[in-house]
């Protein structure tokens, strides 16, 4: 039994930590180092704060001009391009005159993190109130860094969201700790994401600030989307962001412990020379720098995807959702299920995860029960796509589900669509894009946890993207997964517009991440020649099993179209013989990771909550 005095001693030193706070002591020295080093000049005198002048700034005016309380309107541009979304947030960071409010769930030290950062301290110095709240587990988690953003100027403040054991940088043991002994705060994540200039001008949408976001890692990247949105409803998101801001849980960065710990060690803010913002721009970096300022190169990228409409609707959970006494609404997943009961004809539906909550289900198998009932149909990822594989062998366990009970159509992501919003020649071959900036090369490589596909030329793409369109005329796009995270443990935000054109076009680019080009259909297998019922009902009771769903004749697998064929759904009588099976999991080895999926599948069901 001698190991029971250090699994002891391992679990008071957890429950210690767990409990500490920083001192109100320590948290004076702190507060006096950073008031004491924080820069207060501004190297501009203009009104404007030296902002540059944008297309993007004045579209916000128009649309402000134009609207009436009874009539507003508002300027969207759909961002479907990681290159485009990080050009937009770039360029309007230069063209702030007031404010900013940057809220993020990740924010990495890469080339992006980097590019975005500086110009968030610029705009700083150029006379710009900058705000950034960060989620504590994967927001710039470098204690010495974030001394040091604490001390760098009056016009620059940085808070982390729900610090697990009030610390900057969670060490893997307090990771432990945490699900151990404070399970839940340490899945209370924020997960809204929102870029606020002026409070006239918003980014919303899925995207993080991290390479693979913005189609440059050299490994795997991101299919997502964000929306560019200038109008009166920017009000609204400034209210949400104030709300988060001011919660008890938003805590300034110098008051973690770790953070506390460098500026009181240091008497002041560590040398920026060991800190990431002190490497030069990689050679990409420095031509998205130099172009993002281009006023005329920006407007020749982004206004083809300009649409004006009237109505946008911002819906955001608050923090009060995170209360541990009386939780608040959830408010983006109330919205989203009053949208879906209601859908008469067709919903239209992207999630990266396809694991549906007990709500989620319900509202839609009541949904799949109604005469006429609407057609259902999903865009999500495949094993060989997806960057999480025990969500992925969740969405497997209940395909059964998916296709019978809900109705679901689903079509899963290849890891090489080669037709997307991105160029896939370029991305295989690391050549520069058509406008000069490098969609990969030179620069930190992107990580995926996902499952290794099979050996092939060309960077891995995953979608990201969150979006719905509801009968054709009003669409969704936010930070919503449509799971049971996103109901009950993260904050999240969308936006609904209710504009027929802008719906139609989100439905076509949800439409062409469906592509048999782009995507694998799911469908039954061929029922068994003998036993066939038997079969059907022994997989139902397997898959209800929260533990040993382990049947060897799973209900539904992955088909490609044949070639010479037109897609159809799976009910269409045609199906049979226009597609052809290509296994459970294709494009994937025959490696761990395939088995841990069946694993998963097998002994997981416990995990779907917090998925």
């Amino acid at each position: 039994m001698k190991w029971l005095k250090p699994l002891a001693a391992f679990c008071l030193l957890l429950s210690l930590s767990a409990c500490s706070h920083l001192s109100k002591e320590k948290r004076i020295k702190a507060d006096t180092f950073v008031q004491q080093h924080r820069g207060s000049s501004i190297n501009c005198q203009q009104a404007d704060a030296c902002a540059i002048k944008s297309p993007l700034y004045d579209l916000a005016d128009q649309a402000n001009q134009e609207s009436t309380d009874s009539s507003p309107r508002h300027a969207l541009v759909l961002l479907d391009r990681g290159q485009d979304s990080l050009t937009a947030r770039l360029h309007l960071i230069h063209s702030a005159k007031k404010s900013i409010e940057l809220q993020t769930f990740i924010f990495e030290q890469d080339d992006s993190g980097q590019l975005t950062l500086q110009a968030l301290l610029d705009a700083a110095k150029r006379g710009v109130k900058v705000r950034v709240l960060l989620d504590q587990q994967f927001g710039l988690a470098d204690p010495n860094l974030q001394a040091y953003l604490a001390s760098y100027h009056d016009n620059f403040e940085l808070r982390l969201y729900n610090p697990l054991f009030d610390e900057a940088r969670t060490q893997k043991l307090e990771f432990v700790a945490g699900i151990f002994f404070t399970f839940k705060k340490l899945n209370q994540r924020m997960h809204s994401k929102l870029l606020l200039v002026d409070d006239k001008i918003g980014i919303i949408g899925g995207r993080n600030i991290e390479d693979r976001y913005f189609d440059w890692s050299d490994v795997y990247n991101y299919r997502d989307r964000d929306l560019l949105i200038a109008g009166p409803v920017t009000k609204e998101m400034e209210s949400n962001f104030e709300a988060f801001w001011t919660y008890k849980k938003s805590i300034p960065a110098q008051h973690l412990k770790d953070v506390a710990q460098r500026l009181i060690g240091n008497a002041g803010p560590p040398d920026i020379k060991n800190l990431f913002l002190s490497k030069p721009f990689s050679e990409r970096a420095m031509k998205m720098d130099s172009a993002v300022r281009d006023s005329v190169f920006v407007k020749a990228q982004l206004e083809k995807y300009l649409m004006w409409v009237n109505e946008v609707d911002f819906l955001g959970d608050l923090p009060s959702k995170h209360n541990d006494d009386n939780p608040g609404r959830a408010e983006a997943s109330v919205a989203l299920y009053d949208l879906v009961s209601n859908s008469q004809n067709e919903i239209i539906l992207q999630t990266p995860y396809l694991v549906m909550s007990r709500p989620a289900r319900k509202v839609f198998r009541t949904l799949h029960r109604k005469e006429n009932s609407p057609k259902v149909i999903v865009s999500t990822n495949s094993l060989a796509a997806t960057d999480a594989f025990p969500v992925y062998a969740m969405s497997h366990k209940y395909k059964r589900m998916y296709l019978r009970e809900l109705g679901f159509q689903i079509h899963e992501y290849k890891p090489f669509p080669l037709n997307g919003p991105f160029d896939m020649k370029a991305m295989m071959s690391g050549s520069p894009s058509k406008e000069g900036i490098p969609i990969f090369g030179s620069g930190s490589a992107g990580s995926a946890s996902g499952p290794p596909p099979l050996k092939r030329a060309g960077v891995r793409v995953g979608l990201h993207s969150k979006s719905m369109v509801v009968d054709g005329h009003i669409a969704v796009v936010g930070s919503h997964n449509f799971d049971p995270r996103s109901d009950d443990f993260n904050t999240e935000s969308l936006v609904i517009i209710p504009d027929k054109n802008f719906a139609q076009a989100l439905a076509a680019s949800i439409h062409r991440d469906m592509l048999p080009e782009n995507a694998w259909t799911i469908a039954p297998r061929p029922k068994l020649p003998i036993l066939s019922g038997l079969n059907y009902n022994l997989g139902k009771l397997s898959e209800k099993l929260p533990i040993f769903d382990i049947w060897p004749f799973p209900y539904a697998t992955s088909y490609e179209l044949k070639e010479g064929c037109q897609p159809v759904p799976f009910t269409d009588k045609k199906f049979k013989d226009c597609y052809e099976q290509v296994g459970d999991f294709p494009e994937v080895d025959l490696t761990l990771k395939a088995i841990y999926t069946r694993m998963v599948t097998a002994f997981g069901a416990g995990l779907v909550p917090i998925l």
